[in-house]
């Protein structure tokens, strides 16, 4: 009897620990969609945060705090870039990279858990994750740019929203790896 109860707490205080680490990591992911790196083409530091939450989390609360973050904006919390949050978000032309954070996230979930969480599996694992997001992104984004505006090629897709951020977002990974191999021990 004592030993169900002590597992029962261990087991209600572990879940509150899980729940403290993705609302942390959400919002970290909305701090970093905060911030804006002037350059050509400005870029945020919310992919960064995403692969740091997957990396450093698993990809289990990792997704679910890349969840959490995309559900706090869809309600109205101006937690996306730009200080901007709302339904009108997700389904503008921008909508399709923040949901295709949540599928960097499950493929990374899918991979890590398949392979295993080494190294060059989690780098792997990011890496194709990142496609998956520009992948969606750009679909989502031309689909809804052609209702607002006109047909765009896929090319000129591409050079407006995936080719200028691509050194930016392969050094966010690897600055995530860097993150995760320094924090992921001390995490429970």
């Amino acid at each position: 009897m004592a030993e169900t109860t002590v597992t029962s707490v261990n087991k209600s205080k572990w879940s509150t620990l899980d729940m403290a680490y993705i609302a942390v990591f959400a919002v970290l992911i909305a701090i970093c969609s905060w911030i804006s790196i002037p350059t050509v083409v400005p870029f945020t530091l919310q992919t960064f945060a995403v692969f740091a939450a997957v990396g450093v989390l698993g990809g289990r609360r990792g997704t679910l705090a890349v969840l959490v973050y995309i559900l706090l904006g869809a309600i109205g919390i101006p937690v996306f870039a730009g200080f901007s949050g709302g339904v009108s978000i997700l389904f503008g032309t921008t909508g399709g990279y923040i949901l295709g954070f949540l599928l960097t996230g499950l493929l990374y979930w899918g991979l890590t858990k398949a392979l295993g969480e080494k190294l060059p599996v989690m780098i792997l694992s990011m890496v194709l994750g990142l496609a998956v997001c520009y992948a969606f992104g750009t679909a989502w984004f031309m689909v809804v740019y052609a209702k607002m505006s006109g047909a765009i090629g896929i090319g000129t897709a591409l050079g407006w929203c995936v080719i200028p951020f691509i050194i930016p977002d392969l050094c966010k990974i690897a600055l995530a790896v860097a993150l995760t191999k320094v924090l992921k021990p001390h995490v429970k």
